[in-house]
C-alpha cells in the first residue's frame, strides 16, 4: 500500500534547503510628507502590494532630522500604515544621526518598521557592526527586531557581498548604481548610471551578478537600482525586465508613482506561467512528488520548487490563482 503524503508542497519542495524570501517586487521611495501621503493612497489602492520606504538619508534637510525620524515614527504608529509594510532608511553609519535615526523611530511609533535600510556599507565588519547598533536600540526600546536591508554601493561592500548576504539579520541587498559608478572617479563613463549602459558595461553588469548570486545563494532577496528617467513611459517596465530575465532580480526601487505599475508589472508571472505551474504542480503531488514527464519534458523535485516560487509570487501580488491550487495558500 503506497502511504499518501499529506504535508503541504513547501515543507516538501524545501525539506533540505531553506525557502527563499519573497518580498514585494517594488521598494518605493518617499521622503517629504506630501510623496509619502500619496504613496500610502497608492499603496491602499492597490491592496498592499508594493512596499514603501520612509526615506531618512535623503529625506531630512540638515538640522531637521531628528524631527524627520519623530515624524516617521508617527506615520508608522499611525491607521494609514494599513499594511504594515513600510521600511526606514537610516542615514549611514558613519553619519552622526545613524543610531539616533533608530532610536527616535521606534521611541516615537513604539513599533518597528517593516526594514530597516542602511545605506554605503563598506564591509563585512561595518555590515555586522551596523546591526548590533539597531538591535540594541530595539532592545532599549523594547521593540521586536526588524529585517535588515543593505545598500551595496562601495568597493568593500561589494568584495564582501557574499558573506554579508550570508548574515541571517539580512533579507534584501540592493544595488547603488550611481554611487557604484561615482566611486570609480571616472573609471567607468557616466553613461553607464543609465540605460543601457547600465546592463553592458562589464563592470556594473558584474557589480549587479555579484549581488544577486550572493542573495541567491542565501535565499535572500536582490534589490535593482532605481531608474532615475520617471517621465518615459516604460522607461522602468524595461529596466525591470532586463533586471529580472538577465541578473536575477525579483525587486526593485521605484522614485515615482508613474514606475510602481510598471515594476510590478515587470515581475509579475505571466497568466501561461501561473498555469503551466499549475499543472505541472497538481500532477506532481498526485504522483507523491517523484520525478514525472510533464509535456514530453522529465520534471523532478528542482523544478518542482521554480514553479511552486512562481505560484508563491503570484499570490503575494494578488493574482488570481486557479481554484485548483488556491487551498495552498
Amino acid at each position: 500500500m503506497t502511504l499518501k503524503i499529506t504535508m503541504h508542497p513547501a515543507q516538501i519542495l524545501f525539506s533540505d534547503s531553506q525557502a527563499p524570501r519573497i518580498l514585494s517586487p517594488v521598494e518605493h521611495y518617499a521622503g517629504n510628507l506630501r510623496f509619502i501621503e500619496k504613496a500610502l493612497r497608492q499603496q491602499h489602492d492597490l491592496q498592499g502590494i508594493f512596499d514603501i520606504t520612509l526615506d531618512l538619508e535623503d529625506g531630512a534637510s540638515v538640522g531637521q532630522e531628528s524631527a524627520q525620524a519623530k515624524l516617521f515614527g508617527d506615520i508608522l504608529a499611525s491607521e494609514k500604515n494599513t499594511y504594515r509594510r513600510l521600511g526606514v532608511r537610516v542615514h549611514d553609519p558613519l553619519h552622526t544621526h545613524f543610531s539616533m535615526d533608530v532610536d527616535e523611530v521606534l521611541r516615537t511609533a513604539k513599533q518597528a518598521p517593516a526594514y530597516w535600510m542602511i545605506p554605503k556599507i563598506t564591509g563585512l565588519t561595518q555590515a555586522k557592526s551596523a546591526i548590533q547598533t539597531i538591535v540594541q536600540s530595539h532592545v532599549r526600546q523594547q521593540v521586536p527586531f526588524a529585517p535588515i536591508h543593505l545598500l551595496i554601493e562601495t568597493h568593500g561592500a561589494l568584495h564582501d557581498v557574499y558573506d554579508i548576504a550570508a548574515l541571517p539579520e539580512v533579507e534584501s541587498l540592493s544595488f547603488g548604481l550611481m554611487d557604484f559608478v561615482s566611486a570609480h572617479h571616472g573609471t567607468i563613463p557616466a553613461s553607464a548610471m543609465t540605460s543601457p549602459m547600465q546592463f553592458d558595461h562589464p563592470m556594473v553588469a558584474y557589480a549587479k551578478l555579484a549581488i544577486a548570486r550572493a542573495c541567491a545563494a542565501h535565499g535572500k532577496v536582490a534589490n535593482h537600482n532605481v531608474t532615475t528617467d520617471y517621465q518615459t513611459a516604460g522607461a522602468a517596465l524595461a529596466d525591470a525586465r532586463r533586471a529580472r530575465d538577465e541578473f536575477g532580480y525579483l525587486r526593485m526601487w521605484s522614485i515615482h508613482p508613474n514606475q510602481i505599475n510598471e515594476i510590478l508589472q515587470a515581475f509579475a508571472p505571466d497568466a501561461d506561467e501561473v498555469q503551466f505551474a499549475t499543472d505541472l504542480l497538481l500532477k506532481a503531488a498526485a504522483t507523491q512528488w517523484g520525478p514525472i514527464s510533464f509535456e514530453g519534458k522529465l520534471h523532478d523535485r528542482a523544478s518542482f520548487r521554480h514553479y511552486w516560487l512562481v505560484l508563491e509570487r503570484a499570490h503575494r501580488m494578488n493574482n488570481i490563482l486557479p481554484l485548483s491550487v488556491a487551498h495552498w495558500f
